[in-house]
Formats: C-alpha cells, sequence, structure tokens
C-alpha cells in the first residue's frame, strides 16, 4: 500500500504546485472553484503524507486511494489545458491594454464557458472523493494505536535518519565479488583454454536469483576478456525478438564501421543466423540462466560446461555484509549471525538488507534521538535499529530459496523510503531489462515529471541528485560507468529488483510496459507513463491500440516508430526517443504540437534539422540532439526562455550546433553542451554574458574566424571569465588547432571557481594561472602540453580526483603537433618523469593517444593513485609501476592497428605491477580504428 502513498502523494505535489502558479492568475468565470479544488487537495495532499508512516493495506484505503490518484490525474490535465488554451490575461491601464482585454475576453469566452464546466463537475468529484474516505472508514493511522511505525506512546525508540553525504567519489564502478576467488580462476582458465579451439564452447552458469550469475560473468569479462578479439553483452527473455538479439550481437562483435554490417538492419532471421553461426564459430559464449533445463542445453553442446551457483558460506555473507556497513560489527556479533542467517547466503538480499543498515547507521549527528534513550545512547540508538532490522526478517530464504523470501526483504527495504523517493524507484521500470541508465538523463526525467520540489534550500537539481545518491546507497540501483569526477555516469537495476518493481508499478498503473522481458497486463483504464521496449511490431501495434491514450504523460521509445501515432499523444511532458529508428520531419512537426512537452531527447536518431516551429514547445527545458546531423538551430529558438538543458554535436566526430543569437538569448540555460564557434558567432558571443546561470559550457569546435579572430577570442575569454564568477564550474574546450589557447594567459584574472576544465586541441604549454585552480576535481589536457615540468605544476592542485592526456587520432598526423610532441619529449630528457610530491587527491590518470611517449613514475610518485589508463596505438614504455602503491586497476586499450611490439608491452606492464605488495587487476581491451 506505501506503493500508492509514494505515487499518489507525488503526483499531488506536482498538482498543488500547478494550481498555484494557476491561483496568481485571473481567470474570469473559475477563480471561486479554484480556490475550493485546491483547499480539497490540500486535505487529501495532508492525509496522504500521514499515510505514509503508517498502515495503509486495508482494501478500503487502497480503493481509496486509487480514487484520490485519478481525480488528480484528470484535474491535472485540465489544469495543463487551461495553460495552453489561456494566455496570460493583459495587465495594465491605458486604452491600448483596455483594448487589448476585451479582445483577450471575447476570444477566449468559448473557452472560458468549457473550463468553467469541467473544473465545476471536477470540483465535485474531489468533495466525493474526500467524502468517501470518512464513509470508507480510512482513518489517520497516528490515531491508530495498533498499526504503523508511529504509534501514539509506543515503546519503541523513534529515529529519523537526516540528509546524508554524498558517496565519495569512485574510480571503479564493479567490486571484485566476494566469495567468487576460486570459481573465476576455474572458470577462467576454461575460458581462456585453447584445446579445442576449432569449435564453439558454452559455458551456462546457472542458479537461484540473486546469487550473483551476471556479477560472476560480469567478473570473467574483466579478466578474461582481454584474450579475445571482441565481447558482446545480449539479454534474452520470456518474448525473445530473436532478430533483435541477432542484431546487437552482430553489431558488438563486428567492429564498428564493417562493411560486413552494411544492411544489416534490414536482414532476416536466416540471414542473421548464418552471419552469427560463422563468426562465433571460434568462440566463447556464456550464459546466465535461472533455468536449469537452459544450463542442460547449453551442455549438451560438443564443448558445454555447466556452473551451478551456490549459496554464500557465513564467512563470505559476513565479509559482503562488513563491505556494504561502515560500523562496529564486533559490537552486534548475535544480531549479525540472525541477519545473514535470514539472508540465506543471498548476495542480493545480503547487499539489500546491508543499504537498509547503512540508511538507519550512518554518522552521529545523522540521527535525532528518543528522549529514552538516556545512557551510551548512540550505541543503544545503533542496537535497536539491528534489533528491529533482524526483527522484520523472515526466515523463508534460510530454509528454502524462493522468490518469496527475496520480496519480502526488497519490500522491506522499498517501504523505508520517503514517499518522493519510491516514486523516483519505481520510475526505474520505464527503462528495459539490463539497459544502462544514464544518471543525468534520469534525474532530468524526474525533475520534468514533477518528482522534485525545491525543498531546504536546494535547488530541484540538487535534490534530485540527492535521491539518486540515496538509491545508490541503499544498492537498489548499482553502478555501471562512472565519470572521471568519481561520480556514476550510468547505472542498472539487478534484474529481480526491476521484475518486483514492475509488479508493484502495474498494479497502480504507474508505468505501462509494452514488449520486453516480462509478460505485463495490459491496463484497463487509462495510461499515463507509455515505455515501448522493442518486440515483435505487430503485437506492440495491438497491445497499443486497445489503450486509452489520450491522458499519457511520459513516452518512451526504445526501439522504433513505426508502431506509432503521434495524433494520440497531445498532453506529452516527457518525450524520450534516443536511438530510435523511424523520425522524419513530418513527425517531427507532429512533436513540435505537444505543447506541454518539458523534455525531448532525440539523441541518436537520423534527424538533420529542426522545425521552425519547437519554438511553440514553450515549456520545454531539456532538449538533447546529441549524435544527430543537427548543426543550425533558428534564431528563434530564443524564444523558449525555460530551456535548462541544450545537448548538440558529437564529441567523437568533433561535429557541433553553431553558437547563435537565439542560443545567446536563452537566459535559463544551465548546460550548454556541443557548440561550435564559428564566424557567423561574433554577435552572438556579446550576448553569452547573459547566460549568468550557465553551469556547464563544452564546445566542441573553434573555427579560425579570419581577420577578426584575435578580437572575438577575447570577447569569449572575456565571458568565460565573467560566468566563472556567476555559476559556471565546468569548462570544455577544443580549439581546433586555431591558436585560442595561445591567448589563455591574456585572462585577468583567475576563474578560480570552476571545478572541471577539459582543453583539447593545440595547448603548446599550459596557462600560469592553472595552479591557482584550488577548486579543480577534473582536468583534461592536450597530450600536446604533457612535459615533465607540466607535471610539476599541476602536482600542487590540491582537489585534483582525476587527470587526462589526450589527443584525438585525426590531429596526430599534424605536422606541427609532431614537432610539439617531440620537443616535449626532448625538453623531458627523452622520457616524462612524474616526481614524488604532490597529488594528494589524484585517484585516475588516463593518457589516450596514437602514440604515448616513454612514461616513468619514480619512487613516491602520486601516492593515492588507484587507477591508470592508456589507450595506443604505440607505446614507448611504462617504467616504475611499482612505485604506485596505491594501485588497484589498470586498464591497457590498444587499438586494432597496433603493431606486435606494441602489443607486447602489455606483458612488461604485467610484470611491473606484480611487484607491488596488492597486484591490481589488468584489463586489456582493444578499440577500432579505420585505416
Amino acid at each position: 500500500m506505501e506503493l500508492l502513498v509514494g505515487v499518489s502523494s507525488a503526483t499531488m505535489k506536482s498538482l498543488m504546485g500547478k494550481l498555484g502558479g494557476l491561483l496568481a492568475q485571473e481567470y474570469t468565470l473559475i477563480k471561486g472553484v479554484r480556490d475550493d479544488i485546491n483547499d480539497e487537495l490540500a486535505s487529501m495532499y495532508a492525509f496522504l503524507r500521514s499515510l505514509n508512516h503508517g498502515d495503509a493495506r486495508s482494501e478500503q484505503t487502497k480503493d481509496w486511494m486509487k480514487q484520490v490518484r485519478d481525480v488528480a490525474y484528470d484535474i491535472e490535465d485540465c489544469v495543463d489545458d487551461i495553460s495552453r488554451r489561456l494566455s496570460r490575461e493583459p495587465r495594465g491601464d491605458g486604452c491600448t491594454q483596455n483594448v487589448l482585454r476585451a479582445w483577450y475576453v471575447f476570444t477566449t469566452l468559448l473557452a472560458r464557458h468549457d473550463i468553467a464546466g469541467r473544473i465545476g463537475r471536477l470540483k465535485s468529484r474531489a468533495q466525493h472523493v474526500g467524502e468517501r474516505r470518512t464513509r470508507y472508514g480510512v482513518n489517520n493511522p497516528n490515531q491508530n494505536q495498533h498499526g504503523g511505525d508511529a504509534q501514539a506512546g509506543s515503546s519503541t525508540p523513534t529515529y529519523h535518519t537526516m540528509e546524508r553525504p554524498a558517496p565519495a567519489p569512485q574510480v571503479t564502478a564493479a567490486e571484485q565479488p566476494v566469495g567468487m576467488d576460486a570459481a573465476i580462476l576455474d572458470l577462467g582458465n576454461w575460458i581462456s583454454d585453447n584445446s579445442e579451439h576449432n569449435e564453439l564452447r558454452v559455458l551456462a552458469i546457472a542458479g537461484f536469483g540473486g546469487l550473483g550469475k551476471t556479477t560472476l560473468a560480469s567478473a570473467l569479462l574483466r579478466t578474461s576478456g582481454g584474450r579475445f578479439d571482441s565481447r558482446a553483452c545480449v539479454h534474452a527473455s520470456q518474448k525473445l525478438n530473436l532478430e533483435s538479439l541477432l542484431r546487437s550481437l552482430l553489431k558488438q562483435v563486428m567492429p564498428h564501421g564493417s562493411s560486413s554490417l552494411k544492411g544489416i538492419d534490414g536482414w532476416n532471421q536466416k540471414q542473421l543466423k548464418d552471419m552469427v553461426e560463422s563468426h562465433l564459430a571460434e568462440k566463447s559464449i556464456v550464459v546466465t540462466t535461472r533455468f536449469k533445463f537452459v544450463a542442460d542445453a547449453c551442455y549438451r553442446q560438443r564443448a558445454g560446461y555447466v556452473h551451478m551457483l551456490e549459496r554464500l558460506p557465513k564467512d563470505k555473507s559476513r565479509s559482503l555484509l562488513s563491505e556494504k556497513i561502515f560500523d562496529q560489527l564486533e559490537i552486534h556479533v548475535p544480531r549479525i549471525e540472525m541477519i545473514i542467517k535470514k539472508c540465506g547466503g543471498v548476495p542480493l538480499a545480503i547487499v539489500a538488507v546491508a543499504g537498509l543498515l547503512a540508511s538507519k547507521l550512518t554518522v552521529e549527528q545523522d540521527f535525532k534521538l528518543d528522549s529514552n534513550l538516556k545512557s551510551k545512547p548512540r550505541l543503544k540508538l545503533a542496537k535497536n535499529i539491528w534489533t528491529d532490522v533482524c526483527n522484520s526478517l523472515s526466515s523463508e530464504l534460510e530454509v528454502n530459496l524462493n522468490p518469496e523470501g527475496v520480496t519480502h526483504i526488497l519490500n522491506l527495504c522499498y517501504n523505508d523510503l520517503q514517499a518522493d523517493q519510491k516514486t523516483c524507484l519505481l520510475y526505474l521500470t520505464i527503462f528495459p531489462k539490463g539497459c544502462f541508465i544514464g544518471r543525468k538523463r534520469l534525474i532530468r526525467r524526474w525533475i520534468a515529471e514533477g518528482f522534485i520540489t525545491e525543498k531546504h534550500g536546494k535547488t530541484m537539481q540538487e535534490v534530485a541528485d540527492d535521491y539518486f545518491n540515496e538509491l545508490y546507497s541503499r544498492n537498489v540501483i548499482r553502478p555501471v560507468d562512472l565519470s572521471s569526477n568519481g561520480k556514476v555516469k550510468t547505472c542498472q537495476v539487478h534484474d529481480m529488483i526491476l521484475e518486483y518493481l514492475l509488479s508493484k508499478s502495474s498494479e497502480e498503473n504507474f508505468v505501462t510496459a509494452v514488449g520486453g522481458h516480462w509478460l505485463t497486463p495490459t491496463p484497463s483504464n487509462k495510461v499515463r507513463r507509455l515505455s515501448l521496449h522493442g518486440s515483435d511490431p505487430s503485437h506492440a501495434k495491438e497491445a497499443i491500440g486497445s489503450m486509452n491514450l489520450s491522458h499519457v504523460r511520459s513516452l518512451s521509445v526504445f526501439d522504433n516508430l513505426n508502431q506509432l501515432s503521434f495524433f494520440k499523444f497531445g498532453i506529452l511532458q516527457v518525450l524520450d526517443l534516443q536511438g530510435c529508428k523511424g523520425l522524419n520531419m513530418d513527425r517531427l512537426k507532429k512533436i513540435c504540437k505537444m505543447f506541454q512537452l518539458k523534455f525531448l531527447s532525440l539523441r541518436k536518431t537520423d534527424i538533420r534539422e529542426l522545425p521552425s516551429r519547437i519554438t511553440k514547445l514553450r515549456y520545454l527545458e531539456t532538449l538533447d540532439i546529441r549524435e544527430t546531423e543537427v548543426r543550425q538551430l533558428a534564431t528563434s529558438i530564443g524564444r523558449l526562455q525555460r530551456m535548462t538543458h541544450l545537448l548538440a554535436g558529437d564529441k567523437s566526430k568533433r561535429l557541433a550546433l553553431k553558437f547563435n543569437d537565439g542560443i545567446a538569448k536563452m537566459i535559463a540555460l544551465q548546460t550548454l553542451s556541443g557548440i561550435e564557434i564559428c564566424g557567423s558567432s561574433r554577435t552572438a558571443l556579446a550576448d553569452m554574458h547573459n547566460l549568468t546561470k550557465l553551469k556547464k559550457l563544452s564546445i566542441y569546435n573553434l573555427r579560425d574566424m579570419g581577420s577578426g579572430s584575435n578580437q572575438s577570442y577575447e570577447v569569449l575569454l572575456s565571458a568565460i571569465l565573467y560566468l566563472s564568477g556567476c555559476s559556471l564550474n565546468s569548462l570544455a574546450i577544443d580549439d581546433g588547432f586555431v591558436g585560442f589557447f595561445e591567448h589563455l594567459d591574456s585572462l585577468p584574472a583567475t576563474p578560480r571557481y570552476l571545478h572541471a576544465l577539459n582543453l583539447s586541441g593545440k595547448l603548446c604549454r599550459l596557462p600560469q594561472w592553472i595552479s591557482d585552480l584550488q577548486n579543480l576535481e577534473k582536468l583534461t589536457l592536450s597530450l600536446t602540453s604533457l612535459r615533465t615540468d607540466a607535471l610539476k605544476l599541476l602536482s600542487a592542485l590540491r582537489t585534483l580526483f582525476s587527470l587526462t592526456f589526450t589527443l584525438h587520432a585525426a590531429n596526430h598526423q599534424d605536422a606541427d603537433v609532431l614537432d610539439i610532441l617531440q620537443n616535449n619529449v626532448l625538453q623531458s630528457d627523452g622520457e616524462i618523469f612524474v616526481s614524488p610530491g604532490g597529488f594528494d587527491c589524484l585517484k585516475l590518470l588516463r593518457f589516450s593517444a596514437p602514440a604515448l611517449p616513454l612514461l616513468s613514475f619514480l619512487q613516491g610518485a602520486m601516492p593515492n593513485l588507484e587507477k591508470l589508463e592508456l589507450m595506443f596505438r604505440s607505446l614507448t614504455g611504462a617504467y616504475g609501476l611499482e612505485n604506485l602503491k596505491s594501485l588497484q586497476q589498470v586498464v591497457l586499450k590498444i587499438s586494432n592497428r597496433a603493431s606486435i611490439a606494441a602489443k607486447a608491452k602489455v606483458g612488461d606492464i604485467r610484470k611491473s605491477i606484480s611487484k607491488l605488495d596488492n597486484v591490481p587487476t589488468v584489463i586489456v581491451d582493444e578499440y577500432f580504428e579505420s585505416m
């Protein structure tokens, strides 16, 4: 029942915010009923909040909550329709204003009468729903002495978790699996065994859900994957689309841009099968499955092998729990043993319970203690927490491995979340099984959906970040990839957790998923959020055809658009078409009629331009056109005054969106990514100072502006300096080798508030002010600046977490660049030395270029470095790696065009780091370069 509280209260809170804005406007004929509706909803909302802490499991309460949700949805639709059909009434005095007001009243007369009637009917419905609460006997749980967690006069100590700090930055997303060392070694040897290399080899990892099958397979991929030329990962399902699976498999294992893949999207099943069979003839396949008959089928292969996963033993379960909880475990030994026993040796259950405990066992000041806690309050409170969690666990998993035991634990973890956090967690069911979910993409969608509100002096972005961090800290979502600042970049939801969330979401009609990996019932009532996960087009079309889509607020498509008609989606707020096929200009024009849109993602689609009507989307906050062919927007784009995030360009291809006067007028922008500064941008540069809310600016390309270049560069530098004193904390510039970086020292002051800086291109020397950036956490520099003296200068940056040196392959053959690189090596006595001292916080060091110079790490260098990444076609050498005492992982990415001598450097590096006390993990990968 707590599900309904989370969903409905979030909907109510969003709706009341909209009503507040509506109440500030003078709409004739509807003012009185607005106040009545707002009062009724405020009463419902207050009651919903109280239900979040009580026993709300009765059927009467469930039925009443569904009615609340339905009426709230309908009122929200009406409110948005008002804002669309009735523009703001003209204000002010004077003859002109009176004429305009009279014209407004005349032209909106029919609309106002229609809306007044609708609101009157909705007012009546809201009042009837309120009356039914009393009639059904739905009482405030705080008045119920026999239910809920917050009983009056209860002797149970109460404690409230305060806001927790963000997780510490990390350099590796995947942790070493606990209790699987022997399996990783044995199975890794089996995979790498070449004794039968002339046939397909299939390894099946089987076992109960949550035992760590995917974790083990991922570990094998990291440790043994480097021995193979290519790797792929695909997901099968109950509703298997074999063509999509085979197509995805081939695209991963075959080189990018390969002529063999030409026309693959049009291949039939037989063509796909033939290509897969020929390409996988001498490869190894790892299958993870809960079903023994699938494992047996793999075993029947000529070179098949089955590994059955068992429960974790008690000592390994204790180690896994202690990894997740930083508390004095020795004090709570009896409770720990009981919790481990009740978790049944299932890693998923252990980490879920650990997340629940960790959310309560935070630092001492994060607790408000009950007055009953007299002696040693911190210790007594911790014991109470351990005892309460232990007592709330069932013994189902201890007796037998069954899904109900895991569901019980997931219920405990879910019900412990705040109402808003429950809603955000349920929203993850939008994404298909196995999908890599971008953190920023998810957070921006939460905000657009109205799930997030400002609180405690924090912006919506900061509150959304807190919610994401809370879900991450509770182990509900797991990181897949990390940004170079140590934050989660992409995440994933465990299959069993996603299955649990889908069942709740489907029960309460929160998200409707079509296709994909689970069989979900088609809703019989209104669809609010629709997600197409990709399946048989005829099945999808049939399922969608039977739905009521007139109330859909969120549409996400993860395959193609062939089965969709955009005519049905008039009130969308969120439209996510990332990676979709079949998007044409006609569909784009229909999108431009979705006047309520706040979030629009067209990333990785085939579009080349946007219609001029895009300016009709006046509520649009996020527009993502990255990795498309869109290179220019009309200057009228400046009318979108609510635009907060404009994301464009293709960084890997150095293609960008031209910065123009329209973009410069979008004063609400916080993120402006993937732009190009060229001759046509000169007048716009003068207006860049107006973007005072800008937090992130990424310039993918700078063009030579001819005779006026120097003056334009000075204007750009002036704007950057000014904006860095306002909100700008992340700056990335690729100067396109036009010489812009030569002007960096002309800055009259230091942009000292930058947290992230990226200078790519022709950077012959570091700007003098760079050592003054004492807030800098993330730094990316062109390889052309790499010298021993430059590293000494950077070592003084006290907060620097990651340092990257890079050079685009296309620039590596430039004669000037070759001269610079050669000169740098000569000035550093033939090799680049990393001296001892400094770099106190540096955890990540990366080099990425076709050719890397000789690197030498002296004793005492980079004392806290945990991850070293080298990406190259040729490498002169890397010495002294045994001096990096904190090193945990070395990643080597080698070009497919690398010579035998370059590939032999891998062995030298392995030998060097083997001298460390704790030998780091070595991951070897190959990247594709065209000839």
